[in-house]
């Protein structure tokens, strides 16, 4: 396996891309979202997490607000299986895909191009905060961006369906 992905990297791919944001090097680790929002002084709903599921046939990201929890129910209606075959990426599979481990994965740039769903309250921010790329990194952007880049579904991630 070659080595993680680095904030020099996730900031090539911004350049190359296109998308105004700025990595944040942090005096301090932010391993969690309480942690980042406290280091950046903004709530954690201002926070946005990805956080990465494996399914029968493909993995899927998610991105959404720091404050609430992915219904996995969600994304097994999306794909047509049972809540129970929506499991949490493990580590290793995290820095497969992405190149970033686990507490740093931003909302793109991976290794390998995913399929995003991000939830609308995501978008209710005019700017957000996201893992960076390293354990005491940020990446600061609109996410109008994360959008346009990943090409990803707008889903409720957090309503159970009916």
């Amino acid at each position: 396996m070659s080595e993680p992905l680095t904030p020099k990297d996730l900031q090539a791919f911004m350049d190359q891309a296109g998308i105004a944001g700025e990595i944040l090097i942090l005096e301090v680790p932010t391993p969690t979202v309480e942690a980042a929002a406290q280091a950046v002084g903004v709530p954690p709903s201002q926070i946005v997490k990805s956080v990465l599921f494996t399914l029968p046939t493909e993995s899927v990201l998610t991105i959404s607000c720091g404050d609430q929890l992915v219904e996995r129910r969600v994304i097994a209606d999306l794909y047509g299986v049972g809540r129970k075959r929506v499991k949490l990426a493990t580590p290793e599979v995290v820095l497969q895909l992405t190149g970033y481990p686990v507490g740093t994965v931003p909302p793109f740039g991976h290794r390998e191009q995913l399929r995003t769903l991000v939830d609308p309250r995501v978008l209710v921010w005019s700017e957000v905060f996201a893992g960076g790329g390293a354990h005491n990194a940020l990446v600061q952007l609109y996410p109008q961006d994360i959008l346009k880049v990943t090409k990803a579904e707008i889903v409720d991630l957090h309503t159970r369906p009916a």
